[in-house]
């Protein structure tokens, strides 16, 4: 680090991948390099440790698709039908399920196991059957099988998918919600918002007022029509600090702004039981 600037080298074995926030910084860098080793400069990273590297623009994506497509290869899946998902749905793996393996089906169940653990560095949607199936990596049966082999059917669907980072051109937050009557699903939305939120439970707050006056306007829809609504209606957020925000009576320093959101509005309805925040 030198005052504003940034260069960060990554070492691994014999590969050293170098990125800098300076040109001249990362030039003056690989003068210094070639000076103490014997290297070999091969330009902008396109291929790392099984990893694609590919820009475009403003953007860059990360993905694995060499390495999926020899793993379905050795798995002989190239040809099979592709899966809609990593795991059945409604899945009860236990340790009681299926039939023993013999001790080769298990060195390959926990060699597939692996490899499919590298893979999550660019498919976070497999995060989750991948970390079902590593639960299972010594006493394996016939089902603990299948349900590997249905993630690499999953991969055969889309073996470029990855990772996609792009420069942000505003720095606002999002807002989403969802709304559920008798358990299905009646109103969503999704909206950028209006100013920049200073923290997380900012940008989540304003999320829940904007929830919050959906149900409102919902309560008196469904009355009108005759539909009666339990209360308290139950809310929903996944940010623990916005939760202690609302039911906190204080309003501090720090969260002054949020009066712009109607903060005391919430809070009231709250209190009158209109509905529960959890």
């Amino acid at each position: 680090r030198n005052e504003q600037k940034v260069t960060i080298l990554l070492v691994y074995v014999d590969d050293i991948i170098v990125t800098d926030d300076d040109e001249n910084e990362l030039i003056k860098l690989k003068k210094l390099l070639v000076i103490e080793f014997d290297l070999k400069d091969l330009g902008k990273l396109k291929y790392v440790l099984g990893i694609e590297i590919t820009r475009s623009g403003t953007s860059l994506v990360l993905n694995q698709r060499n390495y999926t497509l020899d793993l379905l290869k050795e798995t002989e899946k190239l040809g099979c039908k592709p899966a809609s998902t990593p795991l059945d749905a409604g899945h009860k793996l236990s340790l009681r399920d299926g039939k023993p393996l013999c001790e080769e089906a298990k060195r390959r169940y926990q060699h597939l196991v692996g490899k499919l653990i590298y893979l999550t560095l660019t498919k976070p949607d497999i995060t989750f059957g991948v970390n079902v199936i590593s639960q299972f990596m010594h006493d394996l049966t016939n089902a603990h099988l299948k349900a590997v082999d249905r993630i690499l059917c999953y991969l055969k669907r889309n073996p470029s998918k990855g990772l996609l980072y792009v420069k942000q051109d505003t720095r606002r937050s999002t807002s989403g919600y969802c709304i559920y009557l008798g358990g299905n699903l009646i109103v969503w939305r999704s909206k950028r918002q209006d100013v920049c939120s200073r923290s997380s439970a900012e940008a989540e707050y304003k999320a829940v007022a904007m929830g919050v006056y959906e149900l409102l306007w919902l309560k008196v829809l469904l009355t009108n029509i005759g539909i009666k609504v339990e209360e308290p209606m139950k809310m929903y957020c996944d940010n623990k600090s916005a939760i202690n925000l609302a039911n906190n009576p204080v309003l501090h320093d720090r969260t002054n702004m949020l009066r712009l959101t109607g903060i005391s509005f919430e809070r009231e309805l709250m209190l009158k039981n209109l509905y529960f925040f959890t």
